[in-house]
């Protein structure tokens, strides 16, 4: 089999202290925070398809998990915006970001203070588990499921 795990998805975002805030909230650890330069910034252009990448990252990791989230500020080239701005959840392409959580309830009110609203309602399936959509700063939407019984 050619793929041996899943390293992290990338999220473009423009003000990137609210969105660590958003995901530490949320239980992620803040791995390394940084700026692009030199070397590994021409390493970048060539890897991205972009010239001149000014930009600042950070990763975040699930703690004593495997995967996790790489946040990217730009400061050159100027991020593009989607159209439009919080695309419904039938949009092409990648909705949303999916997490299984001890309590759903208490993670949907401590990630309110950070700007975060219920995409549609917590909805139970049978006495399986507990799901709900909550789209975050910048539109970002993350997906919460807590597992029952």
């Amino acid at each position: 089999m050619a793929i041996r795990r899943m390293d992290n998805v990338l999220i473009v975002v423009e003000d990137l202290d609210v969105v660590i805030a958003f995901f530490v909230e949320l239980g992620m650890e803040l791995e390394g925070r940084g700026a692009i330069e030199g070397p590994w910034a021409r390493q970048a252009e060539r890897v991205v398809g972009l010239e001149g990448i000014r930009q600042e990252v950070a990763m975040l990791r699930i703690p004593g998990g495997v995967g996790g989230i790489e946040l990217a500020m730009f400061h050159a080239p100027v991020a593009v915006r989607p159209e439009p701005e919080d695309p419904p959840a039938n949009t092409l392409g990648i909705r949303r970001v999916m997490f299984t959580v001890e309590d759903l309830d208490d993670v949907v009110a401590r990630l309110r203070p950070y700007g975060a609203e219920l995409v549609g309602t917590v909805e139970q399936y049978g006495d399986t588990y507990r799901l709900c959509y909550v789209r975050g700063p910048e539109g970002i939407v993350v997906g919460l499921a807590e597992e029952l019984g």
